[in-house]
C-alpha cells in the first residue's frame, strides 16, 4: 500500500527528514510492516527510504524517514505518494551457538562472489 505525506517537508541534499504520515495501524501479532522506497521516486529524484521495520507492537503514527541522495533539495507536499508498506509474515525462531557451521556452496566468500 502507498503511504503519503501529512505534512510540508524540504529535504536538502544529503541530508534525511522523518516525514509524518497522519496514520497509525495495527500491524497483525506474528507479522511486520516493511516500509520500501517508491521507485519512481528513488530512481527520479535519489530520495530514498531509511530504517522501514513496523514490529506488530507499534501503535504510534508511522512516520517515514527518507535521505536525498542528490545534489538539489527535494520538496514534499501533504497527500504526495512517500513510500509503500508491505505486511508479511514473519517466522520465529531460536538461533543456538555453535562453533561449526554446515558447508554451503559459496562458503565465506563476501560481496561480489556469485557475480556481478
Amino acid at each position: 500500500m502507498d503511504l503519503y505525506a501529512d505534512e510540508t517537508v524540504v529535504i536538502a541534499p544529503q541530508q534525511r527528514a522523518l516525514v509524518k504520515t497522519g496514520i497509525a495501524l495495527a500491524v497483525p501479532a506474528g507479522h511486520v510492516g516493511l516500509v520500501w522506497d517508491k521507485s519512481g521516486i528513488a530512481t527520479k529524484t535519489g530520495v530514498t527510504t531509511l530504517a522501514g521495520v513496523i514490529d506488530s507492537g507499534y501503535r504510534g503514527e508511522l512516520q517515514i524517514a527518507l535521505f536525498n541522495t542528490g545534489n538539489t533539495p527535494y520538496d514534499i507536499q501533504p497527500g504526495q505518494k512517500i513510500a509503500q508498506l508491505l505486511i508479511q509474515p514473519v517466522q520465529q525462531i531460536t538461533l543456538q551457538k555453535t562453533t561449526q557451521l554446515p558447508e554451503a556452496d559459496r562458503g565465506a566468500n563476501g560481496f561480489g562472489s556469485t557475480g556481478v
